[in-house]
């Protein structure tokens, strides 16, 4: 859904989905690493602003962002 500024905004639910789904993919990483976690949070909202809300595509995405890091943020 979009605002009247022309940017999405998510309902409760599917705003917890993404926070559960970053926190999980995120969970072996350092709290410190925001990088990497910045870089997978952008991953995951891209993916969800194309509609892909399910859980499964959305940690899907977040591994892929991951894994595609550069070394010094895993």
């Amino acid at each position: 859904m979009r605002s009247c500024t022309g940017r999405f905004m998510f309902d409760i639910a599917t705003t917890a989905l993404l926070r559960a789904v970053l926190d999980e993919v995120c969970e072996s990483i350092s709290a410190r690493e925001t990088g990497a976690r910045t870089h997978v949070a952008s991953k995951i909202l891209e993916a969800a602003t194309r509609g892909d809300v399910s859980p499964e595509d959305l940690r899907r995405v977040g591994r892929e962002a991951l894994s595609g890091a550069p070394t010094r943020w895993r």
